[in-house]
């Protein structure tokens, strides 16, 4: 039987992070050959993986990266079982390793069939699901570029987002880490409502409206304030011609009251924006730009980046989350 030192045991350890044991039984096995006990170790990892194959992987740590030059930006779950697991410090470890890789690579295909130290990122998964005991996989793959990306990650690594600008001016940094922070905390999916495909518009407005007629029946029976049932639930349903008929709506109300027709215009335009705000909640769900600021109600995020500029944009940015 060869003998096996420490040193081996620990520079198997050091390149598989498998525990002690397991890699001392593995040169033990392999009569001290390193690279046939990294393959009785690998083998391992597949036996434990196809045993867990049908198990959900609803934990995990989100990362972003952001390469040197702040051109790239890229997030990647490293999905697992436990949130046990998702708290471990190399779990943590591993999955920043994995978003570095990330940043190299454009679609996630490519990126499992990138090299890590001498596997495959997929090969690498394999190893540490025998080396941690549960299954685990690669949830997102997100990536954005532009002349300027900035990131955030929330604290607990179950959040992350990136966020890319059309310019690398100075205070760029701050307002693509804002951008993502918004992201991240409110929730977006998308840009703007000029993105929205008017079939999903149409649908969740139907949806929408089915929802809050059936709570006003129970509000009603309760003797409670009815809620408001929208016409419209973005800005890309509120054209010019909508926006004309409730301006005219509006005159035609005034009038009604009494209100005399020379305050009419110091009246109109604070009720149109009620109007508009009363009738986009999709965007201000799902809208990024569209969004009121978190860190100054005041402003909308469009608004927020116009402070940096007029020719000012972002260009993408991504989110991704464990729930």
């Amino acid at each position: 039987m060869a003998k096996i030192t420490a040193a081996e045991v620990n520079k198997l350890r050091k390149s598989t992070g498998a525990g002690m044991m397991d890699c001392k039984n593995a040169l033990v096995e392999a009569e001290g050959d390193f690279d046939k006990a990294v393959d009785i170790l690998r083998k391992k990892g597949q036996k434990v993986a196809d045993k867990r194959a049908d198990r959900d992987t609803s934990e995990g740590a989100v990362i972003a990266k952001v390469n040197a030059d702040n051109t790239k930006g890229a997030i990647i779950s490293l999905n697992c079982e436990t949130d046990f697991v998702a708290k471990n410090d190399d779990f943590v470890a591993l999955a920043t390793k994995f978003a570095t890789i990330a940043l190299d690579y454009d679609s996630k295909e490519d990126f499992l069939a990138a090299d890590f130290g001498g596997l495959t990122v997929a090969e690498k998964l394999i190893e540490q699901t025998g080396v941690i005991g549960e299954k685990l996989e690669i949830g997102a793959f997100e990536k954005v570029t532009g002349d300027f990306v900035g990131s955030y990650i929330h604290v607990g690594n179950k959040i992350a987002a990136v966020t890319a600008l059309n310019t690398n001016i100075e205070g760029a940094a701050e307002v693509a880490k804002d951008l993502s922070m918004q992201a991240a905390a409110m929730g977006a999916s998308i840009l703007s409502y000029k993105d929205f495909d008017p079939a999903y518009i149409a649908s969740e407005t139907e949806a929408r409206i089915a929802v809050i007629e059936k709570d006003n029946i129970e509000l009603g029976r309760l003797g409670k304030t009815l809620k408001n049932v929208p016409t419209y639930i973005s800005r890309a349903q509120l054209t010019d011609e909508v926006i004309e008929q409730e301006r005219v709506r509006l005159q035609e109300q005034l009038k009604a009251e009494g209100k005399p027709e020379a305050i009419w215009d110091r009246i109109i335009p604070g009720k149109i924006e009620r109007f508009i705000s009363d009738n986009t909640t999709l965007d201000t769900e799902q809208c990024l730009l569209d969004q009121v600021f978190i860190k100054d109600e005041k402003k909308t995020v469009a608004e927020y980046v116009k402070t940096l500029g007029e020719d000012v944009a972002v260009v993408d940015f991504k989110r991704v989350s464990i729930a």
